[in-house]
């Protein structure tokens, strides 16, 4: 059975036994429900930005409580150094380079190139098993209408598809109109974040009686670097300075972030207002590490860096009454998700389907860890292994239990380990690549950015 035909059978037969949440099985007690999730992603947020990562200097009380109620990650990391890679691995649960996604889908050159329909998207996955998914903010898998969310298993899609906008005029790098509801423009009057958020909203009000998936792709704080109260600066083929004209960026970098937390804090409230907190999932992340003023937390590189500043990034899970409040170290990436999702909803996968990601609900409950296993970046020129404390990095082997901030190279004395570690990141490289059309694994140095 192919992608198509096994979202269309199991979709199907979930919907045939109905939807939990409002409903009741006999008497006044409320039917147990398969849990809702949300995932919140940033963009270009360091693992140093947000105040229960040692930040003094950004205002995150949401973020921070979130935190302090649930999980937080210290060794988590993005499947990618930019966008559009860490973005295919979250839709599909495996590695990005799979999908020919090994890069960035820059506005400029890549306006035909997406992430293919052939892939399954945790969104399908998810309605195979009675769910209703919805994409609000950054999508950045694809600009033609063939590659928009809804093509790709979301029932409802707002926001847009280019790597970042004007947060008030919607206009992308290249001085594109890029405001989308589903599959077509619409303009639409706000500023992104708070958009975002109530669009957010809205779909938690009509979905929170049957299971729900809602992907917030904040915007925020990748560039332009503009708060609410600032003016647009994009017009439609004039994209102007694309990083914006405050002179202020790291005052205007804590204001954006500020807003996407206050909208962060607005999805807890509703939930606890529609008595659902105890029965959704919300995981936040980003989807690399910094660019401009964020800060990596004293670890070595930033965004599109291979080094762990590019990719070790903050994530925190919270479900009250499943998550015990708690500190850990397990290593985890962002194509773990869609394994987690399934896994939660008692969902089933073809069985032709390969994932790399590994299902975190052990984790989640109980802090069971899964086996020990190595973990593998690529991007550009750039290679990156990772088993156990070890990392192999361009060339190079660091401990980093010993050596966070990669500053001394082990290679030399650790000559067997350097070679073992260096076959097998090329064995997997060949692996994950073989047979596939990756246009985008060598960007500009512009294109990076996008």
């Amino acid at each position: 059975m192919n992608r198509r035909s096994f979202v269309k059978a199991m979709t199907a037969a979930a919907l045939g036994i109905g939807v939990g949440g409002c409903l009741s099985t006999g008497g006044d007690a409320p039917r147990r429900r398969r849990p809702n999730f949300i995932i919140i992603m940033a963009d270009d947020l360091g693992y140093g930005d947000l105040g229960c990562y040692g930040n003094t200097e950004i205002n995150t009380p949401n973020l921070d409580a979130l935190a302090a109620g649930g999980l937080r990650f210290t060794d988590f990391h993005s499947n990618g150094a930019v966008c559009s890679p860490t973005r295919a691995a979250l839709m599909t649960g495996r590695y990005q380079q799979r999908s020919g996604i090994g890069g960035v889908v820059t506005a400029k050159n890549h306006r035909h190139t997406g992430m293919g329909l052939e892939q399954l998207t945790f969104a399908e996955a998810l309605a195979a098993e009675g769910y209703r998914s919805a994409l609000f903010g950054k999508w950045h898998l694809g600009y033609d209408r063939s590659f928009n969310p809804v093509k790709q298993g979301f029932d409802e899609f707002v926001g847009f598809v280019s790597g970042n906008v004007d947060y008030h005029s919607h206009i992308d790098q290249v001085g594109y109109e890029d405001w989308w509801h589903a599959d077509r423009l619409q303009r639409e009057e706000g500023y992104s974040t708070d958009l975002i958020t109530a669009h957010g909203l809205r779909f938690i009000d009509e979905n929170h009686c049957r299971p729900f998936c809602l992907y917030l792709a904040h915007e925020c704080p990748h560039y332009p670097y503009q708060a609410r109260t600032d003016r647009a600066i994009r017009r439609v083929g004039a994209p102007g300075k694309i990083q914006g004209t405050r002179q202020d960026r790291e005052a205007a970098f804590a204001e954006m972030i500020a807003a996407m937390d206050s909208g962060i804090g607005a999805i807890g409230r509703k939930l606890r207002e529609l008595q659902i907190e105890d029965e959704t999932l919300v995981f936040f992340c980003s989807d690399n590490g910094p660019a401009g003023p964020g800060s990596a937390g004293g670890l070595r590189g930033r965004k599109g860096s291979l080094y762990e500043g590019g990719h070790r990034v903050p994530a925190i899970a919270s479900w009250p009454g499943r998550i015990a409040p708690r500190t850990i170290d397990q290593p985890a990436m962002t194509m773990d998700l869609f394994p987690t999702m399934v896994s939660l909803a008692g969902g089933a996968l073809p069985e032709a389907l390969r994932l790399d990601g590994v299902d975190l609900s052990p984790v989640l409950h109980s802090g069971t860890l899964p086996d020990r296993r190595a973990l593998f970046w690529s991007y550009k020129k750039q290679g990156a292994m990772r088993e156990g404390p070890w990392k192999l990095v361009n060339g190079q082997l660091y401990n980093l239990d010993d050596d966070l901030g990669e500053k001394t190279d082990l290679a030399a004395g650790e000559q067997a380990r350097f070679a073992e570690m260096s076959r097998r990141y090329e064995e997997w490289h060949g692996e994950v690549t073989r047979g596939v059309d990756d246009r985008l694994s060598r960007p500009s140095a512009r294109e990076s950015q996008g």
